[in-house]
């Protein structure tokens, strides 16, 4: 049998079968999709992607551009003297938070760029800076985003010295995944960072 043989009927449902068939295919690629970029960012920088785009489709553009532009990065472990200089350097942070808080939080933000630039990210604003730590580092990005907030609140004299502690809490968290990583891909344990508990240091404050 070929074409010239079938019935206007006929042709009319092989082309609904292919078009619909090609359908089904297209939705199990796009679902293909979200679920990878789900999983590559996490349920929370997906979310705020969406909310950002205002639609799937340009929310996940948007993320494949981020993954597209961060593997594009020179990427290159701490060594090990740079990483003592910078788990030294956070520690004298920490210490300082006890008597200023709002310059250790600023002195904070400025470390994980020197950490960032150090690691080889290009270190722009911070929307970017954000951006490009949530293609590897998803998990502690809103973490970034929170002590940011916090610490413009501040700058706006909207933040407590409670929230200056969430701050340090937050950019201690990618603090600490930044400078793992390097130690994990060496094939070396993972040491704490600081044994300063936050805690702590809000109490002593309160003294």
């Amino acid at each position: 049998m070929n074409f010239s043989e079938l019935s206007t009927l006929q042709l009319t449902l092989i082309v609904c079968f292919i078009v619909l068939a090609g359908g089904v295919i297209v939705y199990a690629l796009q679902k293909r999709r979200s679920a990878r970029l789900r999983q590559r960012f996490g349920e929370a920088e997906y979310e705020s992607a969406l909310v950002e785009r205002g639609g799937r489709r340009q929310a996940e553009a948007i993320l494949d551009e981020r993954a597209k532009r961060v593997h594009s990065f020179h990427l290159r472990a701490l060594t090990p003297a740079d990483r003592a200089r910078f788990v030294t350097a956070w520690e004298q942070v920490q210490v300082r938070f006890v008597d200023r808080p709002a310059g250790a939080v600023a002195e904070a933000d400025q470390l994980l760029g020197d950490v960032m630039a150090t690691r080889g990210y290009p270190v722009g604003d911070f929307e970017q800076r954000a951006a490009d730590i949530s293609v590897d580092h998803p998990t502690v990005t809103q973490n970034y985003r929170a002590a940011h907030a916090i610490a413009l609140n501040h700058f706006n004299g909207k933040a407590t010295t409670e929230d200056l502690r969430l701050a340090m809490i937050h950019y201690r968290a990618l603090f600490e995944e930044l400078i793992r990583e390097p130690a994990e891909v060496n094939g070396q344990k993972g040491v704490p960072i600081s044994s300063a508990d936050y805690e702590t240091i809000a109490a002593l404050r309160a003294r």
